[in-house]
């Protein structure tokens, strides 16, 4: 078998089994159960929170050392780290502990860029598509299967929420094992480049009439990885599409994360029960939720190219966000255990669609060689977004109250994007107006007399 098969047979298994974790549609029934007997406003309050400020502050430094440290030793520590979590979930009742395990949680989350980047390290730029595909469709079915494993399992009566736990625990032991001897990469795009191996790839900007400022390729083999880091980022923002789509990216990023953080709670609070005796849903919408979005990623492929440009993206960004807001909205209203199921459902599917044909936006914006610090800022941004949506919310409001502000935040972002489609067709109205008005106006005609002086009739 060649290199090739063998490294993305080892990434493509790596990748599934890195999300097969049958508890997690079952966190906030293990944590109210009797195995903690945390209600869901501690858990909404002093857990879940200790969680998100440990992954926000976690991913600002992972994201800076990763290509220093080429990668593989942050994928190891992220098994490790998801070791201690769930080692503490089952090993512990005291409140303090779990929100140990909730920094641990952030690290194992924080840390998971370090894989998305080793894979492009490691195979050939011809093969990154493949590779991508494999890796991501693997990644689905690892949550797919760890959905439905889980509902299938409780619902006979099979397992309990603990023993879900416990499989967890056992798949992060199986990662870590394969990571430890994954191969190291040889080389990485800033800290640790090849003297021979030099980003070549113009800039271009599809959608924007200033292209960013192109350097050849001896310029650029002769930066050092933080001027390399300045250059690219520079260029990848001042092209304005690329400046506004990434602010779509990281909002729309830091309310889908909060919604997927929180929506047990809100299930929880909504079923209005505390006892784990009753079989929950949460598996089955995972799972429909998973391949839902597997199948509408898909799709997204065959969107037509012209309704990515602008003024089409800046329409239908400002209509999908007031679609979440109005599905969020009804989230935090309604008192239907399976309306907030299906409103999860439709609110993230669209999120998925969207985020999809915008990365694919972003990356035809941009040089190949800066994917991964372009929307490596932007997953930061949204990571200090949600750090501050936190702070201000968590004591402040309610479960529903804090769905309700999600779904504003969104209708807000419809608005922006709005106004960024309105000072668009200014512009383009403007441009047919002048075109229509020089088509229209009378052509001076130039007369010769005999002098040869040009006068105008």
């Amino acid at each position: 078998m060649e290199q090739w098969g063998k490294i993305a047979i080892v990434l493509t298994l790596f990748g599934f089994l890195k999300d097969f974790r049958p508890s997690d549609p079952f966190v906030v029934q293990f944590l109210n159960g009797s195995w903690h007997n945390i209600s869901a406003e501690q858990i909404n309050q002093q857990v879940f929170p200790v969680g998100t400020y440990s992954y926000g502050i976690q991913l600002v430094i992972t994201f800076l050392i990763t290509d220093y440290f080429r990668y593989k030793p942050l994928i190891i520590l992220s098994g490790v780290a998801g070791i201690g979590y769930w080692a503490l979930f089952v090993g512990t009742k005291s409140l303090v502990w779990l929100q140990v395990a909730e920094v641990f949680y952030g690290t194992y989350k924080s840390a998971d860029v370090a894989f998305w980047s080793y894979i492009y390290a490691r195979v050939d730029k011809s093969c990154y598509q493949k590779i991508t595909s494999y890796t991501k469709s693997a990644s689905q079915l690892g949550k797919f299967a760890g959905a439905v494993g889980a509902q299938i399992l409780l619902f006979y009566g099979l397992v309990d929420y603990l023993d879900l736990n416990y499989v967890s625990l056992a798949v992060q032991l199986c990662t870590t094992s394969i990571a430890v001897f994954l191969p190291s990469a040889p080389k990485s795009i800033y800290f640790n480049r090849s003297a021979t191996s030099i980003p070549s790839e113009k800039y271009h900007a599809r959608n924007d009439s200033s292209s960013p400022p192109t350097v050849g390729d001896e310029a650029i083999a002769k930066l050092s990885a933080m001027e390399l880091l300045w250059f690219h980022a520079k260029s990848a923002y001042s092209n304005f599409t690329v400046l506004r789509f990434s602010i779509w990216y990281a909002v729309a990023s830091c309310i889908y994360y909060q919604t997927v953080l929180y929506v047990q709670v809100l299930w929880k609070t909504i079923s209005g029960t505390a006892t784990t005796k009753v079989v929950h849903w949460n598996g089955a919408v995972e799972a429909v939720l998973t391949i839902s979005s597997a199948v509408i990623t898909f799709c997204a492929g065959f969107v037509p190219a012209k309704m990515l440009h602008v003024p089409y993206a800046l329409a239908g960004l400002s209509c999908i966000s007031f679609m979440q807001g109005g599905i969020l909205l009804i989230s935090g209203l309604t008192g239907n255990l399976w309306v907030a199921y299906g409103a999860h459902i439709c609110y993230s599917i669209l999120h998925a669609f969207t985020i999809t044909l915008l990365c694919s936006e972003i990356a035809g914006n941009i040089c190949r060689d800066s994917f991964g610090l372009v929307f490596g800022i932007n997953a930061m941004i949204g990571s200090v977004l949600q750090c501050l949506l936190t702070v201000v919310m968590v004591n402040c409001s309610t479960i529903k109250g804090q769905f309700v502000v999600y779904a504003g935040v969104s209708g807000g972002m419809g608005v922006l994007f709005s106004v960024f489609l309105m000072v668009e067709l200014r512009k383009w109205w403007k441009i047919v107006f002048y075109m229509v008005k020089a088509r229209l106006s009378p052509r001076k005609k130039v007369v010769l007399d005999g002098n040869k002086n040009h006068q105008l009739a």
